[in-house]
């Protein structure tokens, strides 16, 4: 952990890099986290090591990534939540998150994405976010509706060889701007 530079009332917000591959193979090497990220269900220490340097390369070349994320009370390293490009031209960037395990049902996720959401529309100034999920992950579903995003279409995901719900979200559609 490097220092946060955004907190919520439980989170803190750090950056990716090199030194974090435990960390990053911690989350990224547990087949219960990634069985909905990958076709396979899981990611070897390679596409791990590839996943952690395209993370750094993001922020690197626009500021964002998803973001590693802690709790405040413990330093523990829960995963990470953020931003990543998704069409430029339209001034739109992908959310998505991804927690350990350890910290499903604890409301982190609301939590830190709708940090996340604030930051993409307060500080970047972002027109819209896009989220997609698996469709057989009923729990970033319910998050995504939640959230507020609206559901907009299908979208092939490659790594999972899917088609994954699309959803997207204009500033007008978050209720804590």
């Amino acid at each position: 952990m490097n220092g946060y530079f955004m907190t919520t009332e439980r989170i803190g917000f750090s950056l990716w890099r090199e030194e974090d591959l435990l960390k990053a193979i911690e989350l990224w090497g547990n087949p219960k986290v990634t069985k909905f990220i990958t076709a396979k269900g899981k990611i070897t220490e390679e596409e791990i090591k590839q996943r952690l340097k395209k993370e750094i390369e993001t922020y690197e070349n626009s500021e964002i990534q998803y973001w590693p994320i802690y709790l405040l009370e413990t330093k523990e390293f829960v995963g990470c939540c953020g931003l990543r490009p998704y069409d430029i031209s339209s001034n739109t960037l992908e959310m998505g998150i991804h927690l350990k395990e350890k910290y499903w049902g604890f409301g982190l996720a609301e939590e830190a994405c709708n940090e996340v959401i604030k930051y993409a529309f307060n500080t970047i100034k972002v027109r819209s976010l896009f989220a997609g999920h698996n469709p057989n992950n009923k729990a970033s579903e319910r998050l995504l509706k939640k959230l507020g995003f609206k559901y907009t279409h299908e979208e092939f995901y490659p790594p999972t060889g899917l088609n994954h719900p699309s959803y997207l979200m204009s500033k007008n559609d978050f209720k804590f701007i």
